[in-house]
């Protein structure tokens, strides 16, 4: 187990096919494995990281872990749902897991430099 902020990805993964764990949130467990598909050299002017590429929303932070996102999308599916409405206030009116928002995340990635 390492620190995210005292280790570099070229690090722990240096090349292609290399697999690492990332536990995000240790309260809620949110545990991603990861595997670098492909390495890129670098592009002249390019502010790095960057992502090229995602699929799906971003779980609400404090949505409650694995057990409690699976609760938050049953309940905003089923208007009938004893939790719908207050789910929807709760995130903002609307939420789309399947939508992955690239300027987004690219935005987040830019903070970390």
């Amino acid at each position: 187990m390492r620190e995210e902020r005292d280790v570099r990805l070229n690090q722990i993964a240096p090349g292609a096919g290399f697999k690492f764990r990332y536990e995000y949130d240790f309260g809620d467990s949110w545990e991603h494995v990861l595997v670098v598909e492909k390495v890129l050299p670098p592009e002249p002017g390019r502010q790095v990281p960057v992502c090229i590429k995602g699929k799906r929303a971003c779980p609400p932070e404090d949505v409650g872990g694995v057990w409690g996102y699976a609760e938050f999308l049953e309940a905003l599916q089923d208007p009938d749902h004893e939790d719908h409405e207050m789910y929807l206030e709760w995130i903002g009116g609307e939420f789309d897991a399947e939508e992955f928002d690239l300027e987004e995340t690219n935005e987040m990635l830019r903070g970390l430099g």
